[in-house]
């Protein structure tokens, strides 16, 4: 296992060194916590490397523990106020959960373009709660190794499998039945909306471009509203959408 430099970390807040270094950042107790936790079931996570201040120098963990001054912990973290514990995570032991998984995972979120750091990471952690459920990513996304997306995930990206810059256009020789959220809809309660295979969700402003959902003509779905206001946030419509598709309608 090759050991991470104290000057590797400090770059890992950028996207270009964390392709190149191959590691991204877990900060605050919590996502250590969940970390672990996953690595009992993801051997490819005990690679991580863990840095902490005296504070956390009992912490219990099977992971060598590096003490680091409460200075350098300020120049590691990517908050105002380090709680004093940050993984190196290796990004290739993420991405092996797709490779384990994604033969058992029932269903598909497809995410074209999003940018938002907390809509994605509130979305794997709706995904991770319903589980069997895969996150592909087009063609730029928002980095999903992002600090700002790891945090809002809680830890669910370690349990949601991924996939990383998949077009679009590739989803028709994969998926016989493709959804989409549109206004002008069927209801999400309707009965051909739980046999989808694959849910896609757009650009937080843009949408899906048009001449794009024009090859792959998936089929229109929508959440009834009050009509007050004529859209949801990305994040919520997924919440709906994933919940009426596990909902139990027969209890």
């Amino acid at each position: 296992m090759a050991v991470i430099t104290i000057d590797e970390i400090k770059k890992l807040h950028q996207k270009k060194y964390r392709q190149q270094v191959g590691y991204f950042l877990a900060e605050g107790e919590h996502l250590v916590l969940e970390l672990q936790k996953a690595m009992a079931i993801n051997p490819a996570l005990r690679s991580s490397q863990l840095y902490v201040t005296e504070r956390y120098e009992g912490w219990n963990t099977e992971l060598k523990k590096n003490i680091v001054s409460e200075k350098l912990m300020r120049q590691l973290s990517g908050t105002q106020s380090p709680q004093g514990i940050i993984a190196c995570v290796p990004i290739a032991g993420v991405l092996s959960v797709a490779v384990q998984q994604i033969s058992t995972a029932s269903r598909c979120v497809y995410l074209h373009e999003i940018q938002d750091p907390g809509n994605l990471g509130t979305i794997l952690r709706t995904l991770a709660w319903f589980g069997g459920l895969t996150c592909i990513l087009s063609p730029g996304c928002v980095d999903p190794f992002n600090p700002k997306v790891v945090r809002a995930s809680m830890g669910a990206l370690f349990y949601v499998p991924l996939e990383l810059e998949v077009p679009l256009s590739s989803l028709t020789g994969r998926f016989d039945r493709l959804g989409m959220l549109d206004m002008s809809g069927s209801s999400l309660a309707s009965p051909e909306f739980k046999q989808l295979q694959c849910l896609i969700f757009g650009n937080e402003a843009r949408g899906v471009p048009h001449e794009q959902l024009a090859v792959i003509n998936p089929r229109p779905f929508s959440i009834t509203g009050s009509g007050r206001v004529d859209s949801l946030n990305l994040a919520a419509a997924v919440n709906m959408s994933l919940y009426e598709l596990n909902r139990d309608t027969g209890s």
